[in-house]
Order: structure tokens, then C-alpha cells, then sequence
């Protein structure tokens, strides 16, 4: 009888030991888990469903990201310099061509869809997790296959950014601004970006499919976290679709003297349309400065770096300076966002043009400090643009109004890029082009943002 006793006591003693360190294990994740559950939920996030938001994001983010680890690796980084031109040019040309004729049709029909965002969204994430499978077995080689997977992707991808940010105004809780909202999606994204960038690199060496595979499962993941979302995410009530063109001036939707009158981002003022001029801009300089940084970099590394290092040092200046647009921007919540998105113009020509003049003497510097300036407008001007959409745009075109402006954005980066690819890698050259695309927003919208801030913006006229 003793001895089992003891034998029993030295059990149970291993058995609370075994939990106590499993305790131990699990306290650091919990831990960061539950600081991290606080700062989603602050502010009334929890209860208005914005929270769910926020986490969705965070998925989606991740998982493009592992994709893009597996395409780099492919397109790019496991070829020469110049066939990696070809087939970066290659891959625009097959994804970014067709998606520009696909764009214009995905605002229309998730217009049509109004009642079904969760679905949509859900949609969304099973297609990339599909589409990820599909691509594990041809990333390898880089076969034309690969390209049309990629357009697909491509597709659901900005048809989830379109839903999200028509649905952010439907879980807004009445304590936070929708700038101050949109930055804490975007900088819930920006970290899980910054979290799976390096776990698909790790899954890389293990083989090219595996950061595939790897997005398969997070996008699964995001599929039943759509499903999640609250009902109210698909509540629709006089919503009608807005169209880029203008319809009469000054109208809203509705019907003017018994004629139906179609609602136009045009007829919400100028502040909505020079806000989207200048954000066009900004992500033209963005998709420039991706693919021309890519190659010259490659080609000519900064000061004594490798080429992997100068692009790490560049990416991690334009994920810091995004991130640091995107801090900023809820702090300038109570500001006008004409002022704000003016202001952000105003910095991006002075930074690319002084970094034209002073290239040949401090490249590393100029490179870097271009990057962060990039993505710290970039961040401040869509932030801006949301809030002008959310303030002077009814809540009956919100919806179309945010498809449309995502779909002129995406083709600005598509333009920037091109224009990327297609130059000499001369850093002075491209400096100047840099400059010049700012330069072009800045005459465009410059003007009139500040106009439209001397006169506390443009009201959205409403239906009668």
C-alpha cells in the first residue's frame, strides 16, 4: 500500500511539473494574443464587429503575402537580371491586362450583390486558397499556367479590398473616426504583412510550393472568419451604384423633376475627385518605385550591400514609412483630409526631387529615404481619400463609390509599374520619372484640395 502511494505522488508531482512548464510555454503567446485582442476590441471595436474586421484583414494580408514570396522567388529573384525583366513584363502583361478589362465589371457586380458582402468576402478568400493550390504545382518551373492563376488571385484580391472598404463604415463604433478605423485595418495588415514576409521565406526552403501552401491554409482561415462577420455587414438599404462618369451636376441619386438621375462621384463636389487624382499619383510613384528599385538594385546594390540587402533595406523602409502614414493619420484624425493629402503631394515631389538632384552622391541615402517618403504618403493620402469618400459621399453610392476609386487606384499602380520596367536602370532617370509622376498629381489635384480645405470640403448633396 505505501509504495503505490509514492509511485502516485511522484506521478502526479511530473504531471503538475509537465503542466506548470506547458504553462510556461504558452504564456508568452497568450499573452501577446490577449494584448493584442485588447487593442482590436478598444474603443467599442469589440462590440461594433469592427474588431472581426481588423482580424480579417490581418489574414488576408498575410496570405498575399506568402503568394507574393512564391512569385518573386519565381519571376524575379531565380533568373538573371534581364530575362527577369522579360518575365516580370511578361507577368503584367498576362495579369494586369486582362484585370484592366475585368476591373471596371467587379465594382458593377458587387453592386449586385449588396446583400451578400460576408459571401463575398468568403468568396473571395476560397478562390486565393483554390487559386493556391493550383499554383504550388507550377511555380516551380514558371510556366505560362502559373500567369492566369495569378490574374485570378489578382481579381479576388482587390474584389476583397473593394468589400472590406465598403463594409468598414458599416461596423464604425461611435467612438472612433473612420480614419482613425481604416488606419487600425491597414496597420493590422502592415504587421501580419511584416510577420508572414519572413515565415514564407522559411517555408521556401523547405521547397517553392510550400509558401503556397502555406496561403492556402490562411485563406481557408479567412474564409470562415468572413462567415464570422456580423449580419449587419450585409444590410443594404437605399443603396444605388455610382459611376466614375458624372451624371447632372449637383444631383444626387434619386429622381429630379420625375427623371431618374443615376448618382456620379461628380456630382459630391471636387474634393472626392482631386483626392483620388492625387492618390493616383502617389500609387503610380509606388508602383514605379517597386519595379525600378527591383531591377537597379539587383543590378547596382547600394554603396557596399548585396543586391538581397539593398532590396531588404528598401522594403523595410517603405513598410516603415507605411506604417508611420498610417500611425500618423489616426493621430491627424480631426483634421481635414484635403490639407492632409495636399500636404503629402507637396512632401513626395520635394523628397524625389532632391533626390534626383543628389542621386550620384548619396545613393543609399536618397534610395532609402524616396522609399519610406513613398509609402508614409501613400498610407496618409488613402486614408484620406476614404474619409472624403465616407464624409461627402452618401451612404446610398458608398459602396460603388469605393469599388470605382480601388479600380483607378490599381491601374495607376499598373501604369507606375510600367513605366518601372521599361526604363534604363540609370538612378538619376529615374529619380526625374519619379519626380515627374508627383509632379503631373500635384498640377491636377494640388490647386483644388486646397481650395476645397480653405472651404472645410464639399458636402455630399443628399436625396430627397
Amino acid at each position: 500500500m505505501p509504495g503505490p502511494a509514492v509511485g502516485g505522488g511522484a506521478e502526479g508531482r511530473a504531471r503538475r511539473a509537465g503542466r506548470a512548464a506547458g504553462r510556461a510555454l504558452r504564456r508568452p503567446f497568450t499573452g501577446v494574443a490577449r494584448r493584442l485582442r485588447r487593442v482590436t476590441h478598444a474603443h467599442g471595436a469589440g462590440e461594433s464587429g469592427l474588431a472581426k474586421l481588423i482580424e480579417l484583414h490581418a489574414v488576408n494580408s498575410a496570405g498575399d503575402m506568402m503568394i507574393t514570396v512564391a512569385l518573386a522567388s519565381t519571376v524575379f529573384f531565380s533568373v538573371p537580371t534581364n530575362e527577369a525583366r522579360g518575365r516580370v513584363a511578361l507577368y503584367l502583361a498576362v495579369t494586369m491586362a486582362p484585370f484592366a478589362l475585368l476591373a471596371p465589371v467587379v465594382g458593377p457586380l458587387l453592386d449586385r450583390v449588396p446583400h451578400g458582402r460576408r459571401a463575398a468576402m468568403a468568396g473571395a478568400m476560397l478562390a486565393r486558397a483554390l487559386l493556391a493550390l493550383t499554383m504550388s504545382g507550377a511555380v516551380a518551373g514558371g510556366g505560362l499556367q502559373l500567369y492566369p492563376a495569378a490574374l485570378g488571385v489578382l481579381v479576388a484580391s482587390k474584389a476583397y479590398g473593394v468589400v472590406r472598404s465598403a463594409v468598414v463604415p458599416r461596423l464604425l463604433p461611435p467612438r472612433i473616426s473612420l480614419v482613425k478605423a481604416n488606419s487600425r485595418v491597414t496597420l493590422a495588415g502592415l504587421v501580419a504583412t511584416g510577420l508572414a514576409a519572413p515565415a514564407g521565406a522559411g517555408l521556401h526552403l523547405l521547397g517553392p510550393a510550400w509558401p503556397l501552401y502555406g496561403a492556402f491554409v490562411v485563406f481557408v482561415a479567412g474564409t470562415c472568419l468572413s462567415l464570422s462577420l456580423p449580419h449587419k455587414v450585409d444590410s443594404a438599404r437605399g443603396e444605388v451604384r455610382a459611376r466614375l462618369a458624372s451624371g447632372d451636376a449637383g444631383a444626387g441619386a434619386g429622381a429630379v423633376g420625375g427623371r431618374p438621375v443615376k448618382a456620379g462621384l461628380r456630382t459630391v463636389g471636387p474634393s472626392v475627385l482631386h483626392g483620388l487624382q492625387a492618390n493616383a499619383a502617389l500609387r503610380a510613384l509606388s508602383g514605379f518605385l517597386t519595379f525600378f528599385l527591383a531591377f537597379l538594385l539587383r543590378a547596382q546594390p547600394l554603396g557596399g550591400l548585396g543586391a538581397a540587402a539593398s532590396l531588404g533595406l528598401v522594403a523595410v523602409a517603405a513598410g516603415t514609412g507605411n506604417a508611420l502614414g498610417t500611425a500618423v493619420g489616426a493621430w491627424l484624425r480631426a483634421r481635414g483630409p484635403e490639407p492632409i493629402v495636399a500636404a503629402v503631394l507637396g512632401l513626395a515631389l520635394g523628397v524625389t526631387v532632391l533626390a534626383a538632384v543628389f542621386y550620384g552622391v548619396m545613393a543609399v541615402v536618397v534610395v532609402t529615404a524616396v522609399a519610406a517618403t513613398a509609402g508614409l504618403c501613400q498610407a496618409l493620402a488613402k486614408l484620406s481619400l476614404d474619409a472624403m469618400i465616407q464624409r461627402d459621399v452618401p451612404e446610398g453610392v458608398r459602396t460603388s463609390a469605393f469599388a470605382r476609386s480601388e479600380t483607378a487606384l490599381q491601374l495607376a499602380w499598373v501604369v507606375g509599374g510600367a513605366i518601372g520596367i521599361s526604363l534604363p536602370l540609370i538612378g538619376v532617370v529615374g529619380m526625374v520619372v519619379a519626380a515627374g509622376l508627383v509632379a503631373v498629381g500635384a498640377a491636377l489635384a494640388g490647386r483644388g484640395l486646397l481650395g476645397a480645405g480653405r472651404r472645410g470640403g464639399s458636402a455630399a448633396p443628399r436625396v430627397a
